[in-house]
C-alpha cells in the first residue's frame, strides 16, 4: 500500500473528550499511521491533540478567534457539554460552513500546488453540515471524500420514552436544505455513511456511497485475558448510559423484573441523568430494589471493567444513531441486547447478540424478557455468542480496521486502486449462527437479512 497524503478535515476532534470529537481524532490517527496525513482543526483541539502525540505529518490550526470563543462559551453555559442535542447541531452548522471556508482560504495554494493526494472530511458527522470544500474541489485537481456520516434518526411512534425526549427542533431539520452549500455534497468523489438510515438517505449517490460504522474501538478496549469468566448462578445484567428516557433503561428494568425477583438475575446500572430517581422508585415499585445496584456516572476505564465483569447487556434505546457503547460491550464479552434501531441495530447481528425489532413497548419487553431467560437457562448460548462478539468486534470496529476500510475508498478516487467492495448496512460479516431462541430468532432476521 502506498501511503496517500491527506488533508483529514477535523474541526473539534479531541482525543480527551467524549463521543463526536474523539471519534474523530482516533479516525485520524488510525489514518495518520498507514498515510501521511495534515490534520486541520480549531484551536480549541490544539493542545489535547499535541499532548497525544499522534503519527500526524502535521497538526494545522484554523483559527476563527470570535466564532471559537464564542461556540466554546454557547458548549459550557448553554449546552452542558450535551454533544447528543440536535440543537446543538443546529447550532454547529453556521461554524461549520465558516470553518471549511477559512480552511480553504488557508490551504487552497497548497492544494492547487499539488501537496495532497485527497482530502477528507471527517467532522463534523451530521448530514445536515454543507461542506463549501466539496463545492470549491468540484473540478479537481484534488478529490474530496465526506464521511462516515450519521444523523437524521427518526423517533418511533409509540413509545413514550421517544415522546418524552423528542426536541423541538427535530421538524425542522429539512430547512438545512436551503443553507448555502447544502447540495454540496454532489460533488464529492465519495461519500462514506455511517448507519444504515443515513445510507438510505443517500442512496440517491448510490455509485459512489460506502457503509463503514460510525463507531470504533482502541486496542486497549479490548483488554485481551482480562475477560472474567467464572459463571455464578444469577446471570449478570448491566446497562450503560445516561438516565434519559429515550435510553430505554425502564424497559431493561421490567423486562429483567422477573429474573431478578426469582434471584436468577442481577442487574448493574452505570450512568446518571435527570431519570435517575424515576428509576429508582420504578425498581422498588416492580419489588426488585435489592437486585438493582446503580452506581452513577464512573469513569471510562471502570465502565470497561464492569462490562467485563457481565453476561448480558441491556440497552433498548429507541433513538441511537451510532451507540458506541454496544461496540465496547461486544469487546468486553458482553452479549448485546438492544433494540433492532438505528446504530445498535446495525452492529448486533445473529451470531453475536439480539436485536428485538421497535414494535410497541409492551412487546419489545415480552421479546427481551424471553431472549433474558433463554440466556439464563443455557449458558452455553451466553458463551457462543461472547467469543464470537469479542472476535468480531476486533474484526469490525478497531480503528484500524476502520482505516483499511477507508484507505481503500481514498486509494479508489485517487485513481490508485479498485473500487472497493464493502458490504451495505445489514449484512456485515457473519461469524456463524448459533441456535436460536425460542420465541425470537438470533437478533431477528430484520436486524441482518
Amino acid at each position: 500500500m502506498n501511503r496517500l497524503r491527506i488533508l483529514v478535515l477535523a474541526p473539534g476532534c479531541n482525543p480527551e473528550s467524549i463521543t463526536i470529537p474523539l471519534e474523530g481524532y482516533c479516525q485520524a490517527e488510525a489514518l495518520a499511521r498507514l498515510h501521511d496525513v495534515v490534520l486541520a482543526t480549531r484551536p480549541d483541539s490544539e493542545a489535547p491533540v499535541r499532548r497525544a502525540h499522534g503519527p500526524f505529518r502535521s497538526v494545522e490550526i484554523v483559527p476563527m478567534p470570535w466564532l471559537d470563543r464564542f461556540q466554546n462559551w454557547a458548549l459550557r453555559r448553554i449546552f452542558k457539554f450535551n454533544f447528543r442535542s440536535q440543537l446543538l447541531t443546529a447550532f454547529v452548522v453556521p461554524i461549520s460552513l465558516a470553518f471549511e471556508w477559512r480552511a480553504w482560504r488557508q490551504f487552497r495554494r497548497r492544494l492547487a500546488a499539488g501537496e495532497f493526494d485527497v482530502v477528507l472530511r471527517l467532522l463534523p458527522l451530521s448530514t445536515v453540515c454543507p461542506s463549501p470544500f466539496a463545492f470549491f474541489l468540484r473540478k479537481g485537481p484534488i478529490p474530496y471524500v465526506v464521511g462516515p456520516l450519521n444523523g437524521g434518526l427518526p423517533w418511533p411512534p409509540g413509545f413514550s420514552q421517544a415522546q418524552r425526549q423528542k426536541q423541538w427542533v427535530s421538524p425542522l431539520r429539512g430547512f438545512y436544505r436551503f443553507l448555502p452549500f447544502a447540495r454540496s455534497i454532489r460533488h464529492a468523489k465519495a461519500i462514506i455513511a455511517g448507519s444504515s438510515h443515513t445510507f438510505s438517505e443517500l442512496a440517491a449517490h448510490r455509485d459512489k456511497l460506502f457503509y463503514v460504522p460510525e463507531n470504533g474501538l482502541s486496542e486497549w478496549a479490548f483488554g485481551e485475558g482480562r475477560r472474567e469468566d467464572a459463571e455464578s448462578d444469577q446471570l449478570k445484567l448491566i446497562f450503560v448510559g445516561a438516565l434519559v428516557p429515550y435510553k430505554g433503561c425502564d424497559l431493561a428494568l421490567k423486562a429483567a423484573a422477573s429474573l431478578i425477583r426469582k434471584r436468577l438475575a442481577s442487574f448493574t446500572i452505570v450512568g446518571d441523568g435527570p431519570d435517575r430517581e424515576r428509576l429508582h422508585q420504578l425498581a422498588a415499585d416492580l419489588g426488585i430494589a435489592t437486585g438493582v445496584k446503580f452506581l452513577g456516572e464512573v469513569a471510562h476505564s471502570e465502565v470497561l471493567e464492569r462490562l467485563r465483569l457481565a453476561d448480558v447487556f441491556v440497552y433498548p434505546s429507541v433513538h441511537e444513531f451510532g451507540g458506541a457503547v454496544v461496540v465496547e460491550a461486544l469487546a468486553a464479552g458482553a452479549v448485546p441486547v438492544v433494540a433492532d434501531f438505528g446504530g445498535p441495530g446495525d452492529n448486533v447481528h445473529p451470531g453475536v447478540g439480539f436485536a428485538v425489532p421497535l414494535t410497541d413497548e409492551t412487546d419489545v419487553i415480552a421479546q427481551i424478557e424471553r431472549v433474558l431467560t433463554s440466556l439464563s437457562e443455557d449458558r452455553s448460548l451466553v458463551r457462543g455468542l461472547r467469543e464470537r462478539g469479542m472476535s468480531y468486534a476486533r474484526e469490525a470496529f478497531s480503528w484500524d480496521a476502520k482505516a483499511r476500510k477507508i484507505t481503500g475508498i481514498l486509494e479508489w478516487v485517487a485513481g490508485r486502486g479498485p473500487k472497493p467492495q464493502l458490504p451495505s448496512p445489514k449484512p456485515l460479516a457473519r461469524l456463524g449462527r448459533l441456535p436460536a431462541v425460542p420465541g425470537v430468532a438470533a437478533g431477528q432476521a430484520s436486524a441482518c437479512d
